[in-house]
């Protein structure tokens, strides 16, 4: 999609992209001038961006086409997760505990998560409850079978999740949907809920981050065709992984 020059990266300037350290542990985020906020990917706090501008795109009636989100509606559907995004982070921080490597895991997707949830279609209590909660069934793995096979991340990961959601008050329906995505996350079987779809795709960008998924450039081209199930997750992974690939570039 073609942006005006006021939205088009390749027209800012190495100014427009900062970074800003996380009032709570000190870590580094990155933001582009255009994010109103971000969860720092290491203790999970939301950092605001003091820089932050959307300049033509407060106004421009054609902002949505534009960008492929609403500048005016986004930070107040953000500012609705907060408070339930706080509590799952730390939730996740109880039972992973001193496991820093599956909690920074976690934190990642979810930043993933809600940059595609911005342009794409879903419930945004389901996408953070499931992106954080994704591999919570790998200590009950680890602890029966020794091991963190898929399949068993799938079978013991829903009644964790479960248990956490109930505690925070979440209604019954949300709650089996979270449930289903987690009991789906690696094989992918018979669920292809918007939900979903979104958290498939940000937990995969994560794995190729991480090193999971070869970042051989063809191969990876190949993939990201065949495996990503949302438009502008297929956009951010060609944009971050593909040398000179046509994907947007993200945040």
């Amino acid at each position: 999609m073609q942006k005006c020059p006021g939205q088009d990266t390749r027209y800012w300037k190495p100014s427009d992209v900062h970074e800003v350290k996380c009032g709570r542990c000190g870590a580094l985020v990155e933001f582009f001038k255009t994010d109103g906020a971000r969860r720092c990917a290491e203790c999970g706090a939301r950092v605001v961006n003091p820089a932050v501008s959307m300049g033509c795109a407060q106004w421009c009636k054609h902002a949505r086409e534009c960008l492929g989100f609403d500048p005016a509606s986004l930070e107040e559907s953000r500012q609705g997760q907060n408070s339930l995004s706080d509590k799952l982070i730390q939730a996740v921080k109880d039972r992973f505990g001193a496991d820093q490597r599956r909690i920074r895991h976690a934190l990642r997707v979810l930043d993933h998560a809600e940059y595609i949830l911005a342009r794409e279609i879903g419930d945004p209590r389901v996408v953070v409850s499931a992106a954080l909660l994704h591999d919570i069934g790998i200590i009950e793995s680890e602890r029966r079978h020794g091991s963190a096979d898929a399949r068993y991340q799938e079978e013991y990961g829903p009644p964790v999740a479960r248990e956490i959601l109930e505690g925070i008050g979440f209604d019954s329906p949300t709650i089996e949907h979270v449930c289903r995505i987690i009991a789906n996350h690696h094989s992918g079987r018979g669920m292809d809920t918007p939900e979903f779809r979104i958290v498939w795709d940000a937990d995969r960008l994560v794995n190729i981050e991480e090193g999971e998924i070869g970042r051989d450039p063809d191969g990876l081209k190949s993939l990201i065709e065949r495996e990503f199930r949302t438009p502008s997750g297929k956009r951010k992974a060609t944009a971050l992984f593909i040398p000179n690939g046509n994907g947007e570039t993200t945040t």
